[in-house]
């Protein structure tokens, strides 16, 4: 049996969407899961296509005029481009990336619709738990408002165009997508190799609060985001059980048999990683899917343990 099998509906034959950021590691998945389902996929992709499963797209032009008409009676829009926010320091230059791939990319998309006789049924718009900022304690849901500082104002500005799609009268739903774990890439493929090697530890204080979720259910929630027409709007993709950065070190250590006494101090955090650091590793985004619970979905993996030994197998 399929793991996607427990997502929502059996079976999606003639259904077809457009992805964008099918290359990552979210989008990778996803595209394993849609086809498994049925559903017929066109691929955005920067270079030039080759074959008929891709289409020409880039964030600073969006499509070429004659390639709209492979665009008309979609099911779905899939949109999950953005530039890596992880791995580099936030120089003008990379903020100006990570900004424009969101926005501009997405305004080219909204655009693209606005020219189309048969819209798509539904836009599934990426954004991610950024949108709350450093919030401590505090419990995130879909209704609360956007944090301070410059990622929370890239997810609100991303988000204001992605609604765009609202006003077109497309189901629009935004993805508010936390820690996706995975040993192939993300933030736990980036801790795995210290962790291996023994130099793990806890980041900062160590309370910071971690909004997390399975790779798996990260597929399986939007799948069912996708298949549940009712839902619209802000959608929060994190675990039930967020766990501080002290909690998560110390379980990633007990699933990989390994100590995890070397802390990272927060003055540390600041001079190797800079603006980045602060935003990305010292924040506190405490976040609950209540949407997603409240419309009945059910998590495979609510717990951090058994996600991060899936996850690391």
């Amino acid at each position: 049996m399929s793991i996607w099998s427990t997502a929502t509906c059996e079976g999606n034959d003639d259904m077809k969407a457009l992805i964008t950021g099918a290359s990552g590691l979210i989008g990778t998945e996803l595209q394993k899961a849609l086809r498994e389902k049925g559903w017929e996929l066109l691929l955005a992709s920067r270079s030039e296509p080759k074959d008929d499963r891709h289409i020409k797209w880039t964030v600073e032009e969006g499509f070429r005029d004659e390639d709209l008409d492979r665009l008309e009676g979609l099911d779905a829009v899939i949109h999950l481009a953005g530039e890596n926010v992880a791995g580099l320091r936030w120089t003008d230059e990379k903020k100006k990336a990570i900004r424009d791939s969101r926005v501009h990319g997405t305004r080219t998309l909204i655009d693209a619709f606005t020219k189309l006789k048969n819209r798509p049924k539904a836009f599934i718009a990426g954004s991610a738990i950024g949108f709350y900022g450093n919030r401590g304690d505090d419990e995130m849901t879909e209704a609360s408002p956007a944090g301070e500082g410059f990622f929370p104002e890239v997810c609100r500005d991303w988000e204001a165009e992605s609604r765009r799609a609202e006003d077109l009268g497309i189901r629009t739903v935004l993805l508010r997508t936390g820690i996706v774990l995975s040993k192939d890439g993300g933030a736990l493929g980036t801790m795995l190799l210290p962790f291996k090697m023994g130099v793990g530890g806890v980041v900062g204080s160590g309370k910071q609060w971690m909004s997390w979720i399975s790779l798996e259910d990260q597929i399986r929630a939007m799948l069912f985001v996708l298949e549940n027409e009712s839902i619209r709007g802000a959608v929060n993709l994190t675990s039930p059980n967020p766990a501080t950065n002290e909690q998560f070190t110390k379980t990633l250590g007990e699933v990989l048999y390994r100590p995890t006494f070397l802390p990272l101090p927060e003055f540390a955090v600041g001079m190797i990683f800079g603006e980045m650091g602060d935003a990305l590793l010292l924040d506190s985004t405490k976040v609950l899917p209540k949407r997603l619970e409240d419309a009945g979905f059910e998590f495979k993996f609510p717990e951090l343990k058994p996600a991060i030994e899936a996850a690391v197998k």
